[in-house]
């Protein structure tokens, strides 16, 4: 049973000993992520259940971990092992700072749940918002983010279920899967929705959002 749900991204920066002289830039996107997490684990689930973007062969238990020395940082997080993807890395890291030592399981698909499950959803916008973004502009970003905003704010599962996979994948919309895994895993709940942060540092659309699901 899925009893709630958070939207946090996934950036590099934004761990501090990855952006350096440069982590004030994203400290207030950092202070909503923490924020999110705390109100997650308050809803006292028996395990965190972390979905991203990424290609895991199958899904993975708190014995698994990541790495951010691709960053430049000898900085390890979660398990062991060193085979999770970007956007998994951030989540166990967000968890980290939170405290949970609880069981936790990691996805890049759509993951079993067994108990009081609370998601943790890792999905950054699109890469294109703008000339600046690392994807340059496409005048379609903006559309297809704000429609994403707009269902987590009003806590739209279908909407999210429903995104257009083919044009995230041209947006640069990382975050697309994990959103509508989302969608798919709680459509038939009922959603008190609170949105946290909704900005585009260096156009690249983020987003940090709580459900309550019941």
């Amino acid at each position: 049973m899925i009893v709630a749900a958070a939207v946090c991204p996934h950036p590099p920066m934004l761990v501090p000993e990855v952006a350096t002289g440069a982590a004030d830039d994203l400290a207030e996107l950092r202070q909503a992520c923490d924020d999110a997490i705390d109100t997650l684990l308050a809803s006292e689930p028996e395990r965190v259940v972390i979905i991203g973007s990424g290609s895991l062969a199958k899904d993975l238990d708190e014995t698994a971990g990541g790495t951010f020395a691709d960053f430049g940082v000898d900085l390890h997080v979660g398990g062991h092992s060193t085979e999770l993807p970007l956007s998994l890395t951030v989540g166990a890291w967000l968890l980290a700072r939170a405290g949970w030592v609880g069981p936790r399981r990691y996805s890049t698909g759509t993951p079993d749940i067994e108990g009081r499950v609370a998601l943790l959803v890792m999905a950054d916008g699109s890469a294109k918002r703008t000339t600046e973004a690392p994807g340059y502009f496409d005048e379609r970003a903006i559309a297809y983010d704000t429609a994403i905003a707009q269902a987590l704010e009003a806590g739209d599962a279908g909407t999210l279920a429903d995104l257009d996979q083919s044009l995230a994948v041209e947006l640069w919309v990382a975050g697309a899967r994990p959103l509508a895994t989302l969608g798919e895993m709680t459509k038939d709940a009922t959603i008190t929705a609170q949105m946290r942060a909704n900005v585009a540092p260096l156009g690249v659309g983020y987003w940090v959002a709580n459900w309550s699901v019941s």
